[in-house]
């Protein structure tokens, strides 16, 4: 059994397996989710953004988020929600991101 800490790392890193096909940098990264949660029944709820309301990706990447995430041990169901409050703007992406992205300045 995975500690907490464990447990959440796997799932940041399941997460971070998952790549908007336009951008060349996992959705985690980019800060697109804005959450994770689970209970102790391993069912994982994510609250995650798009770079924009119309994107192109909007159907496929949630299922692929909850694809990802059902991959760790232990984890039951996976509800990903998708949200625009706030809305997702390139401050939110890591340091790394924006050097991948050539958008430190």
């Amino acid at each position: 059994m995975l500690m907490l800490s464990e447990r959440k790392d796997k799932l940041i890193e399941a997460v971070s397996t998952v790549y908007d096909p336009e951008i060349p940098v996992n959705i985690y990264e980019l800060g697109l989710i804005y959450d994770i949660t689970e209970d102790d029944d391993g069912n994982v709820k994510i609250l995650m953004s798009l770079t924009a309301p119309n994107c192109p990706e909007a159907e496929r990447l949630p299922e692929m988020v909850k694809n990802a995430v059902m991959s760790v041990e232990g984890v039951n169901t996976v509800n990903v929600e998708i949200t625009f409050e706030p809305p997702w703007t390139p401050e939110k992406m890591s340091s790394g991101a924006k050097i991948a992205l050539d958008m430190l300045y």
